[in-house]
């Protein structure tokens, strides 16, 4: 009795979410007749086991969220197995244990079988009925993905329930081992004629020539398409004895039983085994000359081995597949239905000239640091080419008084000196907070910039996620006025953002004045006889700021470094005294548990209500910088920040992505799609079984007045003669490297809040 109400509660649900994504889609569709598809249609979205990059492959909520949230036209993929009583069920393994409990359920069900050859063990669906199946519940398959949904009751569903359940606007039932089925005398041929009676099936796909050939003349005249899948290029396929790589040299023979080919992505764009693209092939327009339609495979949202050359933006990799000079696939396999959907709809034929459709200030964050070392002058061209509104320079201070711009005062954090004779003079400082490191206070300028080359900051190495591995090392450093210059004579930059830390240090300890530094700077460089560029000066210093306010008008912006639940209203009046903007973490806008959101923070409306600009940081494109309930997709998340809670700018290493976020022409549609909408905080955790959810963390502070208010800053002490600590030949060799750190660093709203509701039916 359970189970059927909770059946009737999914499909009720189900069906609202398709309507009101197919209503909102509909106003929406991208009808432009540029596509380079074989018929000329936009590229169709195929959602590998529903939305399986969030919840369990095959599994309820992810074919619900796959059809509540992608194109209305989505494709549902179903990896079709039989069971020992000949029943098609979803799941996108041969082995049951992986991707759902059997293995606990029936511990002692494992079996060995050869599989295409080769000798296999595991729980195998030929070896249980579909009845026995009942109480085996699927969980995510994927380790790196997040496990707390594999609690929530989700039977192994079969091809049937998938279609009356879920409704699907297109069907694709994938056959990836007939071979297989068939030394155990089940018939996938039968069981796939007699499914079509009953249900449309618009694709059927297999790696198998003698099962598309066994079927094709039931799908001849019928609406479903039949799809030849290749596997890796050296792999043999069983009937003719050739490996996938040469099948792919005579298309004419596929063409004699399929429509279409299913590739990994690939073989359209090779990857070499440093991870950067070469020259696409020739396999689309081949494929399209000789009448096949061509589906790429393998999209990832959380890839780790994504190529570089997409600066870990997969909305990037996608538009690479269906929007270039040369061709377009006319299908993508996602695990992340959601992030093709933007790519199809939103972002496809939009050029950097397109009309901007959200008030949004771009800031970068030491330029495109995301692509080169930061505050170089390649991160900042490549940072003014993306089409960033501000550039911004943390400033520090060298030995002998020059302001330049670097994103640590520890040389080890942004270059190479520990491969340098200055390796030496590592040292630990408290007031700084480091164990060791090597200052731009201990060298001079030209000793930084002849003798140190910047490195690209990698955050998330412990992921093994590195950026530009080729550029790590590219680029020149800037000196403030030197940056200054570069800015102005960028004519699409609106402003520029001086950041200044440390300054109270410098003065008392080092003899080093960084604020009078910059204001000198700004004077000589004439920005303060000029309109052109609004000049902003960030500090989580407010005696910086109060100085500033003392010398200039202009727009100072207070970093609240802190994540923070909430601030009080005499805490914002302090502010309002010494600033115009607040720089605030995006924890201080949607709390985390465990990566999960658990709500949103009255802290934005709060600081905008007092008439303050709110920007935040740091929007980065890795997959791992991002909460669970973004789905590995930066414009998820950027939109959730702009949509949803109206902030006024975002800080961010890629600033490409942020640029292109505000030229997505489907924020300018009547009725925003789905997969452009806000999602809403806490509706994953809602759909968590209670042992599931994660540990309940220490909620973050309240912002005090006593937090914001600061000493005026100490005067500058005569800096005392200092030896030369050059690069002479008496600077003792480089030290070991073992001293480098290691950096370890209308709405969605609306559908996966309707999920939730499921655990109340």
């Amino acid at each position: 009795m359970y189970k059927q109400q909770f059946l009737v509660c999914l499909f009720s649900v189900v069906l609202l979410s398709s309507l009101a994504a197919l209503v909102a889609a509909q106003g929406s569709r991208n009808n432009t007749s540029r596509w380079q598809t074989l018929k000329g249609d936009p590229p169709l979205v195929i959602a590998r086991g529903g939305f399986s990059g969030m919840f369990p492959d095959s599994g309820q909520y992810a074919y619900q969220l796959a059809v509540s949230i992608g194109l209305p036209n989505v494709v549902v993929w179903c990896d079709v197995q039989l069971t020992k009583d000949g029943s098609g069920i979803c799941f996108p393994d041969l082995r049951l244990e992986n991707g759902s409990n059997i293995d606990d359920i029936f511990k002692n069900g494992s079996n060995a079988y050869p599989v295409n050859g080769v000798p296999m063990r595991g729980w195998f669906s030929v070896d249980f009925t579909f009845n026995d199946l009942e109480p085996v519940n699927l969980k995510q398959r994927i380790y790196s993905r997040a496990p707390n949904f594999d609690g929530t009751p989700q039977q192994i569903l079969g091809v049937e329930d998938v279609v009356g359940l879920v409704k699907p606007p297109s069907l694709w039932l994938n056959v990836q081992h007939d071979a297989f089925f068939s030394q155990h005398n089940l018939s996938m041929r039968t069981f796939i004629i007699s499914l079509s009676r009953r249900v449309i099936v618009n694709y059927i796909s297999s790696p198998e020539v003698n099962f598309l050939r066994s079927i094709i003349a039931r799908f001849r005249t019928s609406r479903t398409k039949l799809i030849f899948q290749f596997l890796a290029p050296d792999e043999v396929e069983p009937l003719t004895n050739q490996t996938y790589d040469s099948l792919l040299r005579n298309l004419t023979f596929i063409k004699t039983f399929a429509s279409g080919i299913l590739v990994p992505k690939y073989y359209i764009w090779p990857v070499d085994n440093s991870l950067y693209l070469q020259p696409h092939t020739s396999v689309v327009s081949d494929a399209h000359k000789a009448g096949l339609e061509v589906f790429a495979s393998d999209f990832l949202n959380d890839d780790a081995h994504l190529p570089y050359n997409y600066s870990y933006d997969p909305v990037a990799e996608y538009l690479s597949y269906i929007d270039n000079r040369d061709f377009s696939v006319d299908g993508v396999l996602s695990d992340f239905p959601i992030t093709p959907s933007e790519a199809i709809d939103c972002f496809s034929h939009v050029g950097k000239n397109g009309k901007e459709q959200v008030n949004l200030s771009v800031i970068s964050f030491e330029g495109a640091s995301g692509d080169y070392p930061g505050c170089t002058d390649r991160a900042y061209s490549k940072a003014i080419s993306d089409g960033v509104d501000v550039l911004d320079c943390p400033v520090q201070m060298t030995n002998d008084g020059i302001a330049f711009c670097l994103g640590s005062i520890n040389l080890r954090e942004r270059t190479n000196v520990d491969e340098t004779d200055f390796s030496n003079l590592a040292t630990s400082n408290p007031d700084l907070n480091f164990d060791s490191g090597i200052y731009t206070y201990n060298l001079t300028w030209s000793q930084i910039h002849s003798t140190l080359r910047p490195a690209i900051y990698n955050p998330y190495a412990n992921f093994s996620l590195y950026r530009n591995p080729i550029a790590r090392n590219d680029g020149n450093f800037m000196q403030l006025s030197d940056f200054l210059d570069f800015a102005r004579n960028a004519s699409s930059v609106s402003g520029v953002l001086i950041s200044i830390e440390n300054a109270g240090y410098l003065a008392e300890k080092q003899g080093l004045g960084v604020t009078d530094a910059v204001l000198d700077a700004l004077s000589k460089t004439g920005y303060n006889n000029q309109t052109a560029k609004n000049i902003m000066v960030k500090s989580s210093d407010s005696a910086v700021l109060r100085k500033f306010k003392s010398r200039s008008n202009y727009e100072l912006v207070y970093l609240v470094k802190e994540d923070i639940r909430d601030i009080t209203n005499s805490t914002i009046s302090e502010i309002k005294k010494f600033a115009s903007s607040v720089v605030i973490t995006k924890e201080s806008v949607f709390p985390l548990d465990k990566a999960f959101l658990t709500t949103q923070t009255d802290v934005v409306p709060k600081l905008q209500a007092f008439g303050l600009h709110v920007y935040v940081q740091l929007f980065r494109n890795e997959f791992v910088s991002q909460p669970w309930d973004f789905f590995s997709d930066p414009y998820v998340e950027i939109n959730t920040h702009v949509s949803f809670m109206e902030i006024n700018g975002v800080i961010t290493d890629f600033p490409a992505t942020a640029v292109k976020y505000k030229r997505n022409r489907c924020l300018g549609y009547k009725e925003v799609p789905l997969y452009m909408s806000p999602v809403l905080p806490g509706s994953l955790i809602s759909l968590m079984a209670p042992q599931f959810l994660p540990p309940a963390e220490a909620p973050n502070p309240i912002l005090s007045e006593n937090d914001v208010v600061e000493p005026p800053l100490p005067a500058v002490v005569e800096k005392p003669p200092t030896t030369d600590t050059g690069n002479s030949s008496t600077a003792p060799g480089p030290a070991p490297r073992n001293g480098q750190p290691t950096i370890v660093a209308s709405m969605i709203l609306s559908c996966v809040a309707v999920l939730a509701t499921l655990l109340l039916c």
